[in-house]
């Protein structure tokens, strides 16, 4: 059994991990509140914009869309991965980095670049794909119109034959403790259909329907980008709160198995204090 010292030092570390984790907790939690708010406003106008896109496409003959849908020979590929610049998430780095790793295997034999938003993506997949960028900065001011110029910087790649197709891979937030890893098609863009097929009449158009969709393409590209790695944002806090609980959680009930062994190593020692003075009165007795 370890001396009382040792276990002293033990309980005094524990509890010192204990309040980082504590306070990490908490600190996560607000932001959290924060992000989910952002991501939870932000889903309606994407998904009206996507219907509305789909709406207008739906009622146009021909294939729509321009240098955005054009379809070529799969043999240089793109995989915008998001993670995030600081660990102590759990999963979350973990899981997204499978994912990227997951579709490399899957395009083998072809050229397959990263584009990676965060550093944790990039120290990792730099060891085993060939990352051209590293956007770790954009979190420092996350906002529309700078993914916008990201957005813009892929669609250039895309349009210019760079690559022939662009994939995201992000971390969907569900809630606190789900974060589900999306592999989507950024471009060349899909097939657009819709089940309901816009009336005609009901709408006049300024300019022609086919100039609003080339319109709203490029910003539809912009608002999935953003919507990826807001996503991403809200399960990286979601995912350290979650870790940082459990931490905590953990950290105490080690403290508290500690403090037992303290208690009867400390016990252990008094007896035998008892006994050696008990064995000396009794030494001198005889």
């Amino acid at each position: 059994m370890a001396n009382l010292k040792e276990i002293r030092n033990r309980i005094t570390s524990v509890s010192s991990t204990m309040q980082i984790t504590s306070a990490m907790k908490m600190v996560s939690a607000a932001k959290l509140k924060k992000a989910q708010d952002a991501i939870t406003a932000m889903r309606p106008y994407a998904e009206k914009l996507t219907e509305l896109l789909q709406n207008l496409s739906a009622t146009l003959e021909g294939e729509v869309g321009g240098d955005f849908t054009t379809q070529r020979e799969i043999n240089k590929v793109l995989l915008v991965v998001v993670t995030s610049n600081r660990g102590l998430a759990g999963a979350f780095n973990t899981n997204a980095i499978k994912g990227a790793k997951s579709r490399v295997e899957f395009y083998a034999g072809k050229q397959v670049d990263v584009f990676a938003i965060g550093k944790k993506g990039n120290d990792v997949l730099g060891k085993v794909s060939n990352v051209i960028a590293n956007e770790s900065a954009i979190y420092d001011d996350l906002t529309f119109d700078n993914v916008a110029v990201l957005a813009d910087t892929l669609t250039e790649k895309f349009v210019s034959g760079e690559y022939d197709k662009i994939e995201l891979i992000y971390n969907q937030f569900k809630n606190a403790a789900t974060q589900i890893v999306q592999t989507e098609q950024f471009l060349p863009l899909a097939p657009i259909q819709s089940d309901v097929v816009a009336s005609t009449g009901d709408y006049l158009f300024e300019p022609s329907k086919e100039e609003i969709v080339l319109t709203l393409i490029p910003k539809s590209l912009k608002m999935q980008l953003y919507k990826g790695i807001r996503d991403s944002f809200a399960s990286e806090h979601g995912a350290r709160m979650t870790a940082m609980h459990k931490a905590t959680d953990n950290a105490t009930e080690l403290r508290n198995q500690l403090k037992l062994t303290y208690n009867k190593a400390r016990q252990a020692a008094i007896t035998n204090e008892i006994l050696e003075i008990v064995g000396g009165a009794e030494a001198l007795k005889g």
